[in-house]
């Protein structure tokens, strides 16, 4: 039998095996090192000890249920899983708003900025139904935070702020009759506003900042609708008969200035002209004293001769013209056309 043949079934029967790698003792201790890392990472990635806070927010740190007063700031910060936990609330301005027909899907939430509730059901002074429609700005304190989530929970507004709204517009609309209301609505909005600031400031620590309130619409029923719309229909009318009376009056009296002035001016006119006569006539009187006092006898001969002169003038021009003077004036003479064969004269001794 060959010689190989006879060391292969040796081999077969000892089995033999190849001698096994070991690392060395430090690489064995470097893996358990590595392998807790790893573990290390996965378990800090799978709890997150870790929060981040945005700006608007702040956090409520819990150990072990029981909550530190003070907030944490915006901004990352460590705590430990299990034993501790971070609650973070919104800071920023709320608003909650009392609408007739809410949109789908609008209803409050937890954390919403904007909470929208069905409006406000009223009785007014005389018990007759009303809804009102407004909206309420407001915000959490920070520094409170944690008194707030730990008394009233992480649903403070329903708690707080609702029941507020809801109790002051019921105080204070009815007090009033359905009829004054509309007239009233400034007064009404200006009450409603500041009772809702004087509840929240009576809550202990003040907790809410109040920032702003608007009523958008009060809605009455439909007969005083129409009662009011006729009661306004009516002072129209009232307001325009007095408008109608009041520039009946004022025509009236600008006619009655109109002829006073015609005649305050016809007036002046005629005592002007009164007056001018007057002056006219004392101004003929003194003349005619003064042309008395200045005629004398051989000033009218000297007028007599002049006018004769005048008519012999005319006379030598025209030989066919007539002259009659009238006696008893300046010169008492009739003169005649020479071709009437005579000529008359007469004269005053």
């Amino acid at each position: 039998m060959p010689a190989d043949i006879n060391w292969n079934k040796e081999n077969k029967e000892n089995k033999f095996e190849p001698p096994k790698f070991e690392p060395p003792k430090f690489i064995k201790s470097g893996s358990n090192i590595i392998i807790a890392i790893l573990i290390l990472i996965f378990l800090v990635f799978l709890f997150r000890p870790w929060v981040i806070i945005n700006e608007g927010e702040v956090g409520i740190l819990s150990t072990t249920g029981k909550f530190s007063n003070k907030p944490l700031t915006p901004g990352m910060h460590f705590y430990i899983p299990l034993f501790q936990k971070v609650i973070i609330v919104d800071t920023k301005v709320h608003m909650i708003t009392y609408k007739r027909h809410p949109e789908a899907g609008s209803m409050p939430d937890s954390y919403g900025t904007i909470r929208i509730y069905p409006a406000i059901n009223v009785l007014d002074a005389r018990g007759l139904p009303i809804q009102v429609e407004l909206s309420v700005s407001y915000r959490l304190n920070p520094q409170k935070a944690a008194y707030v989530i730990k008394t009233y929970g992480l649903n403070w507004e329903d708690k707080i702020i609702n029941p507020i709204v809801r109790d002051v517009v019921r105080n204070v609309i009815g007090k009033y009759p359905a009829e004054e209301i509309p007239v009233k609505r400034n007064e009404i909005a200006a009450k409603i506003e500041h009772s809702i600031k004087e509840q929240l400031n009576k809550i202990p620590n003040q907790p809410i900042i109040f920032e702003s309130f608007q009523l958008r619409d009060i809605i009455l029923p439909e007969n005083i609708k129409k009662q009011i719309e006729r009661v306004q229909i009516a002072k129209q009318e009232a307001v325009r008969a007095q408008y109608e009376v009041l520039k009946a009056k004022q025509e009236a009296e600008k006619e009655a200035a109109i002829a006073q002035g015609k005649a305050n001016a016809a007036m002046i006119e005629a005592k002007g002209k009164a007056e001018a006569k007057l002056i006219e006539a004392k101004a003929q009187a003194k003349a005619n004293e003064l042309i008395a006092k200045s005629l004398n006898n051989e000033l009218l001969k000297l007028k007599q001769i002049e006018v004769q002169n005048k008519f012999n003038e005319a006379l030598q021009k025209n030989p066919n013209v007539k002259i009659f003077l009238v006696p008893g004036g300046v010169v008492p003479n009739i003169w005649m056309n020479v071709e009437n064969k005579k000529v008359i004269s007469s004269g005053k001794n």
